[in-house]
């Protein structure tokens, strides 16, 4: 009770279980818009089902909600302990937590009735854009006010990814997002760029966000969760710091590679492929820091399913990181972009890193929050598997199904005409798109049986605090 006393575990609870929450929700949309693409005739006649506005509802979902969410319970964990300082001001930190989950309410609603700015992962509404501003000024201002009132004179490695995460996604919003509106009460706006400055700007805001949200601030949650779950310090805090030194100054370069073959100048997507290629350095770096750091305690995958859900997230990073760069690469670009083997390596980073981190973190977060233990260990085991078992299923459909639509789309008969009709690759695709709705249930029914782990451990705590109280009440009475 006197840590519960000492440090803010109430908002890191609310975002807990709403990231629980979101994620199944997303992870559901998810899986009905997979189903749609396999099976055509569950596109009913119904605008506010349709792909186009699902597929925003998904994204806005699982990035913004489950993991938005995940992050800010992490993060104000993580700063607290590790500054051993409370958290800064209790009414702004809720009034990040209502604020941000109106954010993500309002855009699934706005997206299911139309409106939207087509950008990839930056599609709300201009109103939205600045509710977002306003709650992430306030959350820069709680977790920089915690860090300054530390009474450690060290600041952790963790806390660096996470500040470098919450700064360059506010420059990345603002900047993306820069538009005029139509007029004060129409909910449609004009983006400041147009033409090439215009995907320009898209896909340095696109693929930064994986950069940072999706990358720079999940690596803060393992520089943490993984020495504490393998009680082991660091295997190298001097990498850590090489690690995120070049991460961070790296990847901003990185997001032009989306755009070879295209109207951008061809030295700009050049520089975009060199960095994104040396990004692997880092990349790597961070992912034996984070795998070494088991050293002498290797026996632990043996037992504990936490360290088997933190040290897949941490291969798949890897795996990811590779994937990455290689698909940077021109030659391999021209095969492999505007396919689904792009969706498959999206999918291999957001299912097998930065999901699987995030249940590993939650599994570790819950029985502290609730001092008490995990309902069923058994559990988690099941979890572990079934998302294991989904991530498989799911990257290796849209390897084949990407791989084989872009040989498709290349290939020529010995006349010089295309060998395929578009119809024919789209008929291809078929058995894939089934195999990845598989493989999408099988993850979901994962999270579904997490969730059901989470609340029954809630549930058994609460109880045991009012039976506790119940027995100090009735001892005070009998004095």
């Amino acid at each position: 009770m006197a840590a519960i006393e000492q440090y803010n575990y109430d908002i890191v609870r609310k975002f807990s279980i709403m990231a629980l929450i979101w994620g199944a929700l997303g992870m559901s949309a998810g899986l009905y818009i997979a189903l749609e693409l396999a099976f055509p005739l569950m596109n009913f006649d119904i605008p506010e089902l349709t792909f186009g506005r699902l597929r925003p509802v998904h994204t806005t979902l699982v990035i913004f909600g489950f993991g938005g969410s995940a992050l800010f319970a992490t993060s104000y964990y993580i700063v607290q302990r590790t500054c051993q300082a409370r958290l800064f001001s209790k009414s702004l930190a809720n009034f990040t937590f209502w604020g941000w989950q109106s954010i993500v309410v309002l855009g699934a609603i706005s997206y299911v009735l139309g409106y939207s700015q087509g950008r990839e992962y930056a599609e709300f509404a201009w109103p939205l854009d600045l509710l977002i501003t306003v709650v992430w000024i306030a959350y820069l201002v709680i977790y920089v006010q915690t860090v300054r009132h530390r009474s450690q004179p060290h600041i952790y490695v963790a806390n660096w990814f996470f500040l470098a995460f919450i700064l360059a996604t506010a420059l990345l919003h603002v900047f993306n997002n820069l538009a005029v509106p139509v007029s004060m009460f129409s909910m449609t706006s004009y983006s400041a760029f147009s033409g090439v400055q215009d995907a320009m700007t898209q896909w340095w805001y696109g693929h930064n966000a994986v950069g940072f949200f999706l990358t720079a601030a999940f690596l803060g949650m393992m520089y943490y969760f993984v020495p504490k779950q393998a009680g082991r310090p660091v295997y190298s805090y001097r990498l850590s710091i090489i690690h995120f030194w070049a991460l961070v100054f790296l990847y901003m370069w990185a997001g032009a590679h989306h755009l070879h073959w295209t109207a951008l100048p061809d030295w700009t997507s050049t520089l975009a492929a060199t960095f994104s290629i040396m990004l692997l350095l880092p990349s790597w770096g961070g992912m034996i820091n984070g795998i070494m750091t088991l050293s002498g305690a290797w026996d632990k995958l043996r037992s504990d399913p936490i360290m088997l859900f933190l040290i897949t997230a941490l291969s798949f990073y890897g795996m990811s990181t590779f994937e990455g760069p290689l698909m940077a690469l021109k030659s391999v670009n021209a095969l492999s972009h505007y396919t689904d083997w792009t969706i498959g390596h999206v999918h291999s980073g957001a299912l097998g890193w930065v999901a699987m981190v995030t249940f590993g973190s939650m599994y570790h977060l819950i029985p502290r929050l609730y001092d008490t233990d995990m309902y069923s260990k058994k559990l988690m085991y099941v979890h572990f598997f079934l998302a294991s078992i989904g991530i498989v299923l799911y990257i290796t459909a849209l390897w084949v199904a990407g791989i084989g639509q872009g040989l498709m789309l290349r290939g020529f008969d010995e006349y010089g005409n295309l060998a395929y009709s578009f119809i024919e690759t789209v008929i291809f695709l078929k058995q894939p798109y089934i195999w990845r709705a598989i493989g999408g249930a099988f993850f979901l029914a994962g999270m579904l049986v997490m969730i059901y782990n989470v609340f029954v451990t809630i549930g058994r705590a609460k109880k045991e605090v009012e039976i506790l109280e119940a027995k100090i009440a009735a001892k005070l009475a009998s004095a």
